[in-house]
C-alpha cells in the first residue's frame, strides 16, 4: 500500500521558519508536491527532472526540493507569516496523472501555525 508521511510541522512565530519533509513509499513519483488547507491549494510542486512550480503568494519564500531517489520531497518555509497557518499535504502522482486524480496520494497532513 502506498503510503506518504510527513513531518516537520509545528508553531512559530512570523519571521520563523520550518522545514517540511514528506517520505513516499511503496511508489515511484513522476512529481511530488505540497498543498494546504481543505482546499488543497496548491503550494509548491517539483517533477522527476526537478522542474518546480510555486504559488504566487509563497515565491521567494518557500523552496520545494527532494532527495537523489527522489522519493521524499521537502519543503523550506523562510518568512512565514501568520496566513500560512493552515495543515499541509504531501501529494505524489504518476505520470499523466492530475493532482486530484484517482491516481494521486496524499499523506495525512501536518500543522503549521504561526503567530503574530
Amino acid at each position: 500500500q502506498v503510503q506518504l508521511v510527513e513531518s516537520g510541522g509545528g508553531s512559530v512565530q512570523a519571521g520563523e521558519s520550518l522545514r517540511l519533509s514528506c517520505v513516499v513509499s511503496r511508489f515511484r513519483p513522476a512529481a511530488m508536491g505540497w498543498f494546504r488547507g481543505q482546499g488543497r491549494e496548491e503550494v509548491a510542486t517539483i517533477d522527476f527532472a526537478g522542474s518546480t512550480t510555486y504559488s504566487n503568494s509563497v515565491k521567494g519564500r518557500f523552496t520545494v526540493s527532494q532527495d537523489y531517489a527522489k522519493t521524499s520531497v521537502f519543503l523550506q518555509m523562510d518568512s512565514l507569516k501568520p496566513e500560512d497557518t493552515s495543515t499541509y499535504y504531501c501529494a505524489a502522482r504518476g505520470a499523466g496523472d492530475s493532482w486530484f486524480g484517482p491516481n494521486t496520494h496524499w499523506g495525512q497532513g501536518t500543522q503549521v501555525t504561526v503567530s503574530s
